[in-house]
């Protein structure tokens, strides 16, 4: 059984994301997140830098006694039209908190604005600017949540297929990977999902990709070749509607002889750990994404003392 804080964070999350249509002002909306986002605090022990790569704005997130050597890429979610360093700033302070690592998040550009595929192109761009600073691939995990999971993955797809060096590993948190809307999940879980619609879906890919086919695999990698991606942690919700993005992609991983690491977690919904610090949950799903990163990586990642 869930915690008490987590069904009380349930309760209370609902009501404003059940507000959230394909009618809802995109400005608005993104005002609003940013305002919500400006009063968290960022874990204890980490500082914040500030920098502009290129034409990306973005934020360093840093804990205290790490020695940099290790760098998180994260790539924030929200529908591929909201979102930024500001509203992900305090999940992703607890995640470098927790694995000793810097992370690095950028404001990459966000549709309708600039649709696919300049979200990729940003992401692209701040890996490889990583690596002519000297950090070396395998020092560089790359994650990110919903919308940030997907463009996770299809930006390890593009580095992949441009023959870049693969980062050391990756973590995607209730990932977007289906755009095409194929999951049964979409189903199964219409009923128990506290936050979407499926019938919502639809407009939000079209502000993405437009006339673009959905299954295109640097929009939806789940229909991507796979083989020769680092390990993958994706944690997901077993009561959110893209469930099945995630179970479908493990075992197109497992098939295409990535290793990967799926976790169910009973009864929690999509991106549960952006509430860590309100629920105990959170805080044990980041931890294990710390001891992902440190199998994974090394002794370079571990949580600060």
């Amino acid at each position: 059984m869930i915690s008490f804080r987590a069904r009380l964070v349930r309760l209370m999350s609902r009501q404003y994301f059940k507000t959230i249509t394909p009618e809802s002002d995109v400005a608005e909306l993104r005002k609003s997140w940013d305002e919500i986002g400006s009063k968290l605090k960022v874990a204890k022990g980490v500082r914040l830098r500030e920098a502009v790569v290129d034409h990306v704005s973005c934020e360093w997130l840093v804990p205290e006694k790490c020695d940099e050597a290790d760098v998180i890429l994260y790539l924030h979610g929200g529908i591929y039209m909201l979102g930024s360093a500001n509203t992900h700033r305090r999940m992703v302070s607890f995640i470098a908190r927790e694995t000793g690592m810097r992370a690095l998040i950028p404001n990459y550009r966000l549709a309708p604005e600039h649709p696919f595929p300049a979200a990729i192109e940003d992401a692209t761009l701040i890996y490889r600017k990583l690596l002519e600073q000297g950090i070396p691939a395998g020092r560089i995990a790359v994650g990110g949540d919903s919308a940030g999971g997907g463009l996770t993955m299809a930006t390890l797809l593009a580095l992949k297929n441009a023959g870049d060096p693969m980062p050391g590993a990756a973590f995607l948190m209730s990932p977007w990977l289906d755009l095409a809307g194929k999951g049964e999940s979409l189903k199964t879980r219409a009923d128990k999902d506290p936050w979407f619609d499926p019938a919502n879906i639809p407009e939000m890919v079209r502000r993405y990709c437009g006339s673009r086919n959905p299954k295109a695999p640097l929009i939806s990698p789940l229909y991507g070749e796979l083989s020769g991606l680092p390990p993958v942690l994706i944690q997901v919700g077993d009561h959110e509607i893209l469930l099945s993005d995630s179970t479908r992609m493990a075992d197109r991983l497992t098939e295409a002889g990535v290793k990967v690491e799926l976790q169910v977690w009973p009864e929690m919904w999509h991106v549960f750990q952006y509430f860590v610090g309100q629920m105990p949950e959170s805080l044990r799903a980041i931890r294990d994404i710390a001891s992902f990163l440190s199998v994974e990586m090394g002794s370079g990642s571990k949580r600060a003392a």
